[in-house]
């Protein structure tokens, strides 16, 4: 049941981080989801968009994040770790994506959106040349939301193997017995 909650606990947070990262997303560039990905929806309403592809794009994610992380919290018999624990750790993975996300938005966004015509001449056809910029600043936000938070996890998945092997250390360091003084004789 831990090893459960410590997955749920992942993928629920990257779908909260993908539900609002979307809704931030959809509001600079529409096009990103309407033109950008496939039509699973017919509707044009950004909130409504940026809900369904916040799910649909980031429950996998948490799965294949949350498995490792499972893993390195609960197997063996070192002192294992809950769900809780893991809590400010996956938090602080989320704020880190969404400072990159936002400085790769940003920094993409001041491109004049060259790189899409040379890059992708399909979607710059569809999409008009003034919002070519925004789209690349939602691909960039995109991209680098899925970079940080894959090396994040391995990160996380490793910081959570390094603490269980503190706490061991802790533990039979509690339960050596202490040498003994000897006064010579």
């Amino acid at each position: 049941m831990a090893f459960a909650k410590i997955l749920l606990l992942s993928i629920a947070a990257a779908i909260v981080y993908g539900l609002v990262h979307d809704q931030i997303t959809v509001r600079v560039c529409i096009e990103y989801f309407t033109i950008g990905h496939p039509r699973i929806i017919a509707s044009e309403d950004p909130t409504i968009l940026a809900l369904l592809w916040g799910l649909v794009a980031t429950w996998w994610a948490g799965l294949i994040i949350g498995v490792p992380l499972a893993l390195a919290a609960r197997v063996g018999s070192w002192p294992k770790l809950e769900a809780p624990a893991l809590i400010p750790s996956v938090v602080g993975l989320l704020l880190v994506m969404a400072i990159c996300a936002a400085s790769a938005g940003i920094l993409a966004g001041r491109t004049n959106g060259a790189v899409m015509v040379r890059e992708a001449p399909e979607l710059a056809a569809a999409i008009s040349p003034e919002r070519h910029h925004l789209f690349i600043a939602a691909w960039a936000a995109h991209s680098a939301s899925y970079a940080v938070g894959f090396l994040g996890g391995i990160a996380l998945t490793i910081v959570t193997v390094v603490r269980r092997l503190r706490l061991e250390g802790k533990a039979r360091a509690r339960q050596e017995p202490r040498p003994t003084m000897h006064d010579g004789n």
